[in-house]
């Protein structure tokens, strides 16, 4: 599953640390998600994050075309 959270944090001139407090989500986590890793986010985690953002949940995904 591929996320898009690098974009639509740099759109928001955050940084992963900034983020990270904001959501209250760790920075390794962020980092494994900005990065793709094999690594698969809780819903929470995903809420916590969109919430961050101030985007919906669904926006954090990559789309496919």
């Amino acid at each position: 599953m591929a996320y898009q959270i690098r974009e639509l944090r740099e759109k928001k001139k955050l940084t992963q640390e900034q983020l990270a407090q904001m959501s209250g989500v760790s920075r390794t986590t962020i980092v494994l998600l900005e990065n793709n890793e094999e690594h698969e986010a809780m819903v929470g985690t995903l809420k916590s994050l969109a919430a961050a953002l101030n985007v919906p949940v669904s926006k954090l995904f990559t789309q496919k075309v």
